[in-house]
């Protein structure tokens, strides 16, 4: 027969016979009750903060990853006094233009600055997937060819004071910041408006972006390159800060420049940017001429 040592009898006895009373039941406005009530209230309340906090780190992430993707435009010093700039800048400055048909020697040197995606062999899966996202993108932007519409719904013009610009990207930060994470087809990074007379806007097209890291793998899932040639601005040299644009060589800097490696760009004292943006892919919805759909 097994002995039990005096602890492990005391463990199997009632807690009556050990001396100990049940806790009392609280009652509904008892001071102990309302204790545990705010007790809980409080720690409800930090794991509410915590995940904010978190998400929070998350979007500033994203957003200072976006911040790069997209250029830090501002950084490069070009809006001020580009409106007295010589002809011909602010055109060059315009980086998504070749679509309305920029002149062959405005792009001579483009080629310095332009990174492509490879194209890939047609096939009717991919021709598929492309109609249902122009359908869905054609649905989801029409609202917008009032452009006052766009800019209540956090479309912002990027550089309007550019007013050589013949096409001008109207930019929602945050579907930017979403875009590095996921793919809406109904939220272009961007809507395209050509200028019209009267200081107004004709919507012609949209403009969806990818992580400048990703591979050509990865912007396929988004849109095919059977169809479409994704890009990137690559290779820019800038004069240094501070410089007067109207003194400034455009034939030599800029997006234009025959300046594209970073030993040349320091060697007249600028400013070089290995890439501005992300990845990026126009789309003209509203074209009848299919060859000009995904045209840049």
């Amino acid at each position: 027969m097994k002995l039990l040592r005096r602890s492990e009898v005391e463990m199997r006895r009632p807690s009556s016979q050990l001396g100990l009373r049940s806790a009392p039941a609280l009652a509904p406005g008892s001071r102990f009750n309302k204790y545990i009530c705010d007790s809980t209230y409080l720690v409800a309340n930090r794991t509410i903060y915590l995940a904010v906090a978190i998400l929070g780190a998350v979007i500033v992430s994203a957003s200072a990853a976006v911040a790069q993707d997209m250029g830090d435009m501002g950084s490069m010093d070009m809006s001020h006094h580009m409106e007295d700039a010589p002809p011909g800048t602010m055109d060059d400055m315009s980086m998504h233009d070749s679509h309305m048909g920029m002149e062959h020697g405005a792009m001579k040197n483009m080629a310095l600055h332009m990174t492509w995606s490879d194209p890939r062999p047609p096939n009717p899966a991919d021709q598929v997937r492309a109609a249902k996202l122009l359908a869905t993108l054609r649905v989801a932007i029409a609202k917008y060819k009032d452009y006052r519409v766009a800019e209540a719904d956090g479309f912002k013009p990027f550089h309007p004071e550019f007013k050589r610009q013949r096409v001008v990207h109207f930019t929602n930060w945050w579907y930017a910041v979403k875009a590095q994470f996921s793919f809406n087809p109904a939220e272009p990074t961007s809507l395209l408006y050509q200028r019209t007379a009267g200081d107004g806007y004709e919507l012609i097209g949209a403009m969806y972006t990818a992580p400048k890291r990703w591979s050509q793998d990865q912007l396929n899932e988004r849109v095919p390159l059977s169809v479409a040639r994704w890009h990137k601005h690559v290779n820019f040299c800038l004069p240094k800060r501070g410089t007067d644009p109207i003194t400034v060589d455009w034939s030599k800097f800029g997006p234009n420049g025959s300046i594209a490696t970073k030993a040349d760009c320091d060697a007249v004292g600028g400013r070089f940017f290995p890439t501005i943006f992300g990845w990026m892919v126009h789309v003209y919805p509203w074209e009848t001429d299919q060859r000009q759909v995904w045209a840049h």
